[in-house]
């Protein structure tokens, strides 16, 4: 198949869902995706913490949820207990966690329109008085406590709704370190730190010094200085979405 990404071969290391949906998309543009999910995702057993945080939640001024797992298994959580409270509105770090949210129900969602972090939700004026108001921020077990204490520092109080864990999957990679070997690999999208630590481990003593033959596309300044970064032999921040990780693939595919 001809395309923009006719013949590049690239890893695809988010969890399992996503990264198959991912990889159609880049398939028809050309590429020949690997998935190797270097993250998974995995349900956090009900406690009487989590549901006295849900049970007060018609309380909270502002509800945050920091990616779109976090929406997903968040909502369910909230929702199991009853309609969402319409007086909660909801804030996102990141375009495809709004998105996640716009999906869900939700008519209007505050999130950056350009910096897709943590510091860009922040900067909103919607985050800039919230003294004495109850923020909960539903995430994933452990992460950045960058929100948290921007939020407390302005006088909110705040509460986590910690609804899933990140693990590193158990997979064999010596299909795709062969591959590698073999030269068919040309790029690897990882979207965390998290993720290219487990894809590094993952591939191991054998997969890492062929590492180097390969540009690591991340999303973020922040991941692309992480030390695993260093191990490849090139690294790129590519625009948002899809769409974004695409045209930067095109552009690798292309530069010697």
């Amino acid at each position: 198949m001809n395309g923009r990404l006719d013949g590049l071969g690239v890893v695809i290391t988010r969890p399992r869902e996503p990264a198959e949906a991912l990889a159609a998309a880049l398939a028809r543009e050309g590429a020949r995706p690997i998935v190797f999910p270097a993250l998974a995702i995995e349900d956090i057993p009900p406690s009487p913490a989590l549901a006295g945080v849900l049970a007060r939640l018609p309380q909270a001024g502002l509800a945050i949820f920091v990616s779109a797992h976090a929406v997903q298994k968040g909502l369910a959580a909230a929702r199991a207990r009853g309609p969402w409270p319409a007086n909660v509105p909801v804030a996102a770090v990141g375009e495809a966690t709004a998105e996640a949210l716009r999906n869900s129900g939700f008519a209007q969602v505050i999130s950056p329109p350009e910096r897709h972090d943590s510091e860009g939700l922040l900067a909103l004026p919607e985050l800039s008085q919230v003294r004495g108001q109850r923020v909960v921020i539903f995430r994933g077990e452990g992460g950045r406590e960058r929100l948290r204490e921007a939020l407390e520092a302005r006088g909110a109080t705040v509460a986590y709704v910690e609804c899933y864990r990140r693990v590193k999957p158990h997979a064999d990679a010596s299909a795709l370190v062969a591959a590698f070997g073999r030269g068919e690999v040309q790029a690897v999208s990882a979207l965390s730190g998290e993720t290219l630590e487990n894809f590094v481990a993952m591939v191991g003593p054998a997969g890492a010094p062929l590492l180097g033959a390969a540009t690591l596309v991340v999303p973020h300044e922040a991941i692309a200085a992480h030390r695993d970064a260093r191990r490849f032999g090139r690294v790129v921040v590519a625009p948002h979405g899809a769409e974004g990780l695409a045209q930067t693939l095109s552009q690798i595919r292309v530069t010697p």
